[in-house]
């Protein structure tokens, strides 16, 4: 039995049972089925997991049909910073680096504090090495340098993190033609701005189809043995993701189709959505308004190793929260989401502001003066710190008394009450300012339960027949756990569409 489409994020409308829809109509797409199976795999999805699926099913012989909601391939590979993470690839070999997956895997468990699946994770990183040897043997290539330890996030203990030159577009380039030589072998058919409504169901719960959507109007159904959800996550859907992360979705910076249609999908099929308890922000971006979700103005350099701090920084009580020159990302990102609103606000005074390298990315100090001058709604300053507090939204009492304890400590030589190192000036200067940055994320920590077959799994662990997922709609906690491990969500839906694809034939 079909289920029916889902609109606006509401997830509790996946409780529809299949008895209230009628038997009849079970029986009808169940002789249907059995009559038109068409396609051994439909991949709903060609983005970074769609692709390598339906390229690997191809080869493997299967007839595959991909339904692809925009006009266009890639999905966030357009966006993405193409960051891979694995052992065992030829860039280590060229340079001598020794490796394995179960390094691999020791080293991304210790940074995410054994917080992510680990049987996924085991899987993603026994596939990694061969699916980058495999974009390396298509033509991808790395940045000069790489690979390296760590990018923007704490780093491995070995060199196995990279990225091409054009990020995740380097990843597309690699594999477009491989995907456009299986669409002419005839083995794969693309269906594009079309949309999936629903998952055709047989009487047993067994997904044999689904039912598409094109120009507004068209419906068609697809019959099928296998059918792949790889759809992406929600971080464009501020309803789903705050209902499945328990916070608002601050910025808008996925890609606008990620809306979570295909967890929907997969929810009103009989399967269940897990890891947005993991969620974690990004540690503070610029927005652009007040609104949320809003439009990322820039991004904090907030990496003592790139840019040590001269400011601090407050929660909206006006308190530090922090060690502002901790080493540890992981550590300042857990540390902002236990602060209201994932809000922290970068203080500092007119010596800081002159003397001291911009802590706003690509932005020089006479772009950091003109935001103030502009009333950018993200910046305040005044002569006094009561009148700052007042205007950035912090509490005065609060922030005074840290801007106290900060000052005196520093001009008495004892050590920082939070161990900071780096402490270059007072903070007593007027005019003082305060600038707002906010957590935020590119992907959604939830996604649909699978198994390391990649099954879709219901509440009671039971898989779905003949249902699959991978990529991004699985979900970023199930491989990255509650954190942002290096390259652990990107490779992995390289590796499991890869592998899904792989996978296709088999019985």
């Amino acid at each position: 039995m079909s289920r029916r489409r889902f609109l606006g994020g509401l997830v509790a409308a996946s409780t529809i049972g299949t008895a209230a829809l009628g038997a009849p109509r079970v029986q009808t797409f169940d002789r249907r089925a059995r009559q038109k199976q068409q396609w051994d795999l439909i991949v709903l999805g060609a983005g970074t997991a769609g692709m390598p699926a339906a390229i690997f099913a191809a080869q493997a012989g299967a007839r595959v049909l991909v339904i692809e909601a925009t006009a266009v391939t890639g999905g966030t590979l357009d966006r993405s910073t193409g960051q891979l993470s694995a052992s065992g690839t030829v860039w280590q070999r060229a340079r001598g680096i020794e490796d394995s997956p179960d390094a691999h895997y020791a080293d991304h468990m210790r940074i995410n504090n054994w917080s992510s699946d680990p049987a996924l994770t085991r899987l993603f990183v026994d596939e990694a090495p061969e699916t980058l040897n495999w974009l390396a043997a298509s033509g991808f290539q790395i940045v000069d340098g790489d690979p390296v330890k760590g990018k923007g996030h704490d780093p491995f203990t070995v060199a196995r993190y990279q990225n091409g030159p054009e990020r995740g577009r380097s990843i597309l380039k690699a594999m477009q033609p491989l995907f456009d030589a299986a669409v002419g072998s005839g083995r794969v058919t693309v269906k594009f701005e079309t949309e999936a409504v629903e998952l055709i169901q047989d009487g047993n719960g067994a997904v044999v189809g689904v039912l598409t959507e094109s120009g507004g109007r068209q419906r068609d159904e697809h019959f099928g043995a296998r059918v792949l959800i790889a759809t992406g996550g929600c971080a464009a859907n501020p309803s789903l993701f705050q209902d499945l992360h328990g916070t608002a979705l601050t910025t808008l910076s996925a890609r606008p189709s990620s809306k979570g249609h295909g967890l929907l999908l997969a929810q009103a099929a009989g399967g269940h959505l897990r890891g947005g308890e993991k969620y974690v922000p990004l540690y503070g971006g610029l927005l652009e308004s007040d609104t949320v979700p809003s439009m990322l103005d820039a991004s904090f350099r907030h990496d003592p190793g790139a840019r040590p701090p001269w400011e601090i920084h407050v929660n909206a009580r006006g308190e530090r929260f922090v060690q502002e020159d901790n080493p540890g990302h992981e550590y300042r990102e857990h540390a902002l989401a236990r602060q209201p609103g994932h809000r922290l606000w970068v203080v500092g005074d007119s010596e800081i502001l002159q003397k001291a390298p911009p802590f706003v990315s690509r932005w020089s100090t006479e772009k950091v003066l003109k935001a103030f001058d502009d009333a950018h709604p993200m910046f305040s300053r005044a002569d006094s710190l009561y009148t700052l507090a007042m205007r950035a939204g912090i509490d005065p009492g609060g922030l005074r008394r840290s801007t106290a304890q900060y000052n005196d400590a520093l001009v008495a030589g004892t050590p920082d009450p939070f161990g900071r190192t780096h402490r270059p000036l007072p903070i007593a200067k007027p005019p003082f300012f305060a600038v707002r940055m906010t957590g935020w994320t590119v992907f959604s920590f939830a996604g649909i339960a699978v198994d390391t077959s990649l099954r879709v799994l219901r509440h009671d662990g039971a898989a779905v027949p003949n249902l699959y997922a991978a990529g991004e709609a699985i979900g970023g906690a199930a491989t990255s756990g509650n954190a942002y491990t290096n390259g652990s969500v990107l490779t992995p839906a390289l590796a499991f569409g890869r592998l899904a694809g792989r996978r296709a034939m088999t019985r």
